[in-house]
């Protein structure tokens, strides 16, 4: 009877520890299943994005033009002769429309032809004008020549590959016959549209670039980097080589720590008072937003430069003493090149992230409307955050894809950076 009840209890007692092992290993299974759901939710949503943006921004890497027989007719231009002035003011809107008029010889009204002359960009004439001031002979002569069509033009096209039957936008029945007549005989055709990188920005969408932009944000990141990774590495090595620990280092420390996480318009709200008010240093100038970036970075970049002078084993110090070393050369000589990935590693994480940041520099006035490419780190300029930010605000429905392939843009270099970061650190770093 004893022995019966005792293989009575000890199966009992087996039975719950099989339970419970059964409920662990069921929790541990939704646990992970949870984790997987997660991770496959996160790449559906960044998958859905990029195919958002792609889909919106891939339109803006091909623009519509029109072919057109052009001739540079002297009494039409009003000149005589090539040079700087005479083109400054001849007349190439009329040589223009006199070819609308010629290929469409059938519109007579004043209203029709200005929806006629509507086809073609605003910027076609400053075309021209480059044309024959690189070609001089050119003049009295004809030539064809593919001139960038209006965004309302350029906007039916692309619609008419989306399907989207019955839809014309701004474009009236009339201009969507003429479009008709010169897809057919191959007048009308999209190419590459390089003006998308060689030119500033514009109030026209079919004229506006990132060129601009793109020089800004160099510029930019240039003088961050100048000023942000030498004082952070210098910081970095000082606090963790030769500062004392006491409360101050660790003051200091707590407060580098609290700097990385403070909102980047903060750092933009310090640059306006001190760099622009006090120093009156000048307003949307590359200069000014290096030095606001730079104050953002430098946590990110010291914080990271620490790390990797802390990842450097104890004993390549003390073998660099027990030689007779100084403490300057112990670190110049032989931390610091063995931590160099490292810090490498974070500048460049800092520099994207000074990249894609908008708010700093909307308060120093980087937000302003430049055409020219800046010169200088002193000239005016925007970077492309504030490009993107500029266009999505604009009423053209052509900046839609404008905004979006400017973010394509942006993305790649920001994928470029750490994936270039993420290689460094692979190619260079040591195993302990």
């Amino acid at each position: 009877m004893t022995d019966s009840n005792q293989s009575n209890g000890h199966s009992s007692v087996r039975e719950r520890i099989e339970q419970g092992l059964a409920r662990r290993h069921r929790k541990e299974k939704i646990f992970r299943g949870l984790g997987i759901a997660s991770i496959a939710f996160g790449i559906l949503v960044v998958a859905l994005l990029f195919t958002d943006i792609i889909s919106k921004g891939a339109g803006a890497f091909r623009q519509t033009a029109i072919e057109l027989q052009i001739t540079y007719d002297p009494a039409v231009l009003g000149i005589d002769k090539v040079d700087h002035e005479s083109l400054t003011w001849a007349n190439f809107t009329g040589v223009i429309r006199e070819s609308l008029r010629a290929r469409f010889p059938e519109v007579s009204g004043r209203s029709d032809k200005r929806e006629l002359y509507s086809m073609v960009s605003s910027g076609a004439p400053f075309t021209l004008r480059d044309r024959l001031e690189a070609n001089p002979e050119l003049l009295g002569k004809t030539e064809q020549v593919w001139l960038a069509a209006d965004d309302d033009v350029d906007t039916f096209v692309k619609s008419l590959d989306d399907s989207k039957e019955g839809f014309r936008g701004r474009t009236s029945e009339m201009m969507a016959g003429w479009i008709q007549q010169l897809l057919k005989s191959g007048e009308l055709k999209r190419r590459f549209n390089t003006a998308f990188f060689t030119n500033g920005d514009s109030r026209e969408p079919e004229q506006a670039g990132i060129r601009a932009a793109l020089v800004g944000s160099l510029l930019t990141l240039l003088v961050t980097l100048v000023l942000s990774f030498p004082i952070g590495v210098a910081a970095a090595i000082y606090l963790e080589e030769y500062a004392p620990k006491n409360r101050w280092t660790d003051l200091i420390e707590v407060n580098i720590n609290n700097l990385a996480a403070v909102p980047s318009i903060v750092f933009g709200l310090l640059g306006l008072a001190i760099f622009i008010n006090f120093f009156e240093l000048p307003r949307s100038a590359p200069l000014v937003g290096g030095l606001v970036l730079t104050l953002m970075t430098l946590p990110t970049i010291i914080i990271s430069s620490r790390a990797a002078l802390k990842a450097v084993p104890p004993s390549i110090r003390e073998a660099a003493m027990g030689m007779g070393a100084s403490r300057m050369q112990v670190v110049f000589h032989h931390v610091l090149p063995l931590a160099m990935p490292g810090m490498l590693t974070g500048a460049i994480i800092g520099m994207a992230q000074a990249l894609g940041e908008t708010a700093p520099l909307l308060m120093i006035g980087m937000v302003a409307f430049i055409v020219d490419v800046p010169g200088g780190v002193t000239d005016p300029a925007t970077v492309l955050p504030v490009q993107i930010f500029l266009w999505a605000d604009s009423p053209e429905r052509a900046f839609v894809e404008r905004t979006s392939a400017a973010i394509m843009v942006l993305l790649s270099f920001l994928i470029v950076m750490n994936a270039s970061a993420v290689w460094l650190r692979k190619k260079l770093e040591r195993r302990w």
